[in-house]
């Protein structure tokens, strides 16, 4: 019963387990002389697969991060941009973190 509980428990953990991404560095256009730094922001957006194969908000994950991040900040763009990823498993639904994070930029 005892060798029950643990299979139990560690289908249990490997199922729900999550991963995260190392950060990448995405080469930008530097600060030109009519902009100016607003400091730094960030923005994330969720996409969704249903049962492994149904994507739920998986194709725009990725400029909707980028848009919060822009509208955040009040900004026109950001320099300096580092993306990452984090996974999460269930039973039938996955989920998938994207962070933009970066220098928000405005005209002067």
């Amino acid at each position: 019963m005892r060798l029950v509980g643990m299979v139990l428990f560690a289908a249990f953990f490997i199922g729900t387990a999550a991963c995260h991404s190392t950060h990448v560095q995405i080469p930008t256009a530097p600060i030109a002389p009519g902009e100016k730094s607003l400091g730094q922001t960030w923005g994330d957006h969720v996409g969704l697969l249903l049962f492994g194969f149904i994507p739920i908000q998986q194709n725009d994950r990725f400029v909707e991060a980028y848009n919060e991040a822009v509208q955040k900040a009040g900004a026109t763009r950001l320099t300096n941009v580092t993306i990452s990823e984090r996974w999460w498993w269930g039973y039938v639904i996955n989920g998938y973190v994207f962070k933009v994070e970066g220098t928000a930029v405005t005209n002067k």
